[in-house]
């Protein structure tokens, strides 16, 4: 574990921006940061962490709403300043209920449109 966290390029916050990808569509699911402990708990058990920069705390992704994500593989890249974990996703990576938080598309008439669906209601589950 120590030779990881030496290969990788925590900013001056102590964190490193996280893509999440699904192993099964390649679709990138969120991007977030973790830092040392939220890496190491998530290379140990298996299932994402990720320090919520909002809250100031590490959390567990799906901790609330049960979504959690089993990571099948992990990948850091040439430099060591961002992490890329491949993952089996429970349900919707997405607070807003979308499978992924890439849900909308810029348009060209400079409008933005939802072409994801929804897999819960983020109303019911965050109460």
């Amino acid at each position: 574990m120590n030779k990881i966290m030496k290969a990788i390029r925590f900013d001056e916050r102590g964190l490193v921006p996280s893509i999440i990808q699904d192993y099964k569509s390649k679709k990138v699911l969120t991007l977030c940061y973790m830092n040392r402990e939220a890496l190491r708990k998530t290379l140990k058990e298996k299932k994402v962490y990720v320090y919520r920069r909002s809250k100031g705390r590490l959390m567990m992704k799906g901790q609330t709403s049960g979504c959690i994500q089993i990571v099948k593989s992990a990948w850091i890249d040439c430099e060591g300043n961002s992490i890329l974990l491949e993952v089996a996703q429970k349900a919707a990576a997405c607070h807003d209920g979308y499978f992924t938080c890439y849900y909308r598309t810029l348009a060209k008439d400079g409008s933005i449109r939802v072409v994801g669906k929804r897999v819960f209601n983020p109303l019911k589950v965050y109460k």
